[in-house]
């Protein structure tokens, strides 16, 4: 039988230092002065510390503190984990300006498709020492993955960002029709997307963001967006109704390979919603890792953060 363990309660190393600093100087204001804190906010961090222990590390008087058996321990164990952590952080500063290790992107199909192969490109090319570790994903996964830090940088479809992500402009990318040569659409210079409903359709990722606004937005006109066929990639999309098999809407970067084709013709979708843009996204850090922060350098190209 398993014997009942204590649960592992988190550690901060700010108040681990803090800790060592009280010890050594037998004070508490002496120590708030060293280490330029107020002293009421450093004995909250020593409380706290006691309590991720379980137990009292200090036994305080007018005259000053005094190290229990367990705080002596706490000492001597934690002025080897700061020696340890000052160290490493040497050794990190030692590198020079080198920018190492790896970026996790997390993106949409369409910035993937159509903006991000250059961008990418161009940040290998500048820093050859990081490996960017990239995953397709529909919009509000890449906002879920940056909020639970599975994702350094996130790009995806224009959203209000939630709490705790910094947003930044990345690209324009409105929402063009894709119409066979020779269809009745064919003629029109713009086309509401009343008339895209009238029409056999091709959709594109079934239940992603842009399918959930297309239907959105035909429930709006009191109609049903209903296509025959749903693809998992644009590229099927653009075969299908290159065969005659109906007509799509799908962000201008999916298209935008495809420039001279004479399978299809393109036009402009006629809604104001369909001024779409890709927005970068990361979870806000001050300050950010230097992988993160020369991905967005390269991504930005001097774009301004938005507000969150």
């Amino acid at each position: 039988m398993t014997a009942n363990r204590p649960p592992v309660r988190r550690l901060d190393t700010y108040s681990l230092r803090l800790f060592i600093a009280v010890a050594r100087s037998g004070s508490i204001a002496r120590a708030a002065e060293t280490e330029h804190i107020a002293s009421s906010a450093l004995s909250r961090r020593l409380s706290d510390l006691e309590h991720a222990f379980g137990t009292a590390l200090l036994v305080r008087s007018p005259r000053g503190v005094v190290l229990t058996e367990a705080g002596r321990r706490v000492f001597e164990r934690g002025m080897q984990i700061d020696e340890e952590l000052q160290g490493l952080v040497r050794e990190v500063q030692e590198q020079g300006d080198e920018v190492r290790g790896t970026v996790r992107l997390y993106a949409n199909m369409s910035a993937v498709v159509g903006f991000l192969p250059e961008k990418l490109s161009q940040f290998r090319a500048r820093y050859p020492h990081v490996r960017i570790s990239l995953h397709e994903a529909d919009t509000r996964e890449v906002l879920r993955a940056c909020l639970d830090d599975r994702a350094d940088v996130g790009v995806g479809v224009a959203v209000p960002p939630a709490s705790g992500l910094d947003a930044w402009y990345f690209a324009s990318d409105p929402l063009q029709v894709v119409i066979p040569p020779g269809h009745a659409l064919a003629a029109h210079g713009a086309v509401d997307f009343a008339q895209v409903l009238a029409h056999p359709l091709i959709g594109v990722h079934q239940g992603g963001a842009l399918d959930r606004m297309l239907h959105e937005r035909a429930e709006a006109l009191q109609q049903r967006f209903n296509p025959e066929v749903s693809l998992s990639s644009f590229d099927a999309v653009c075969r299908m109704v290159e065969a005659g098999l109906g007509i799509a809407v799908v962000p201008q970067s999916a298209v935008a390979g495809y420039g001279g084709s004479a399978g299809f013709v393109l036009r402009p979708l006629a809604e104001p919603w369909a001024q779409r843009e890709l927005h970068l996204y990361a979870l806000r850090r001050q300050p950010q890792l230097r992988t993160t922060q020369a991905l967005l350098q390269v991504l930005q190209g001097g774009a301004e953060q938005l507000p969150g």
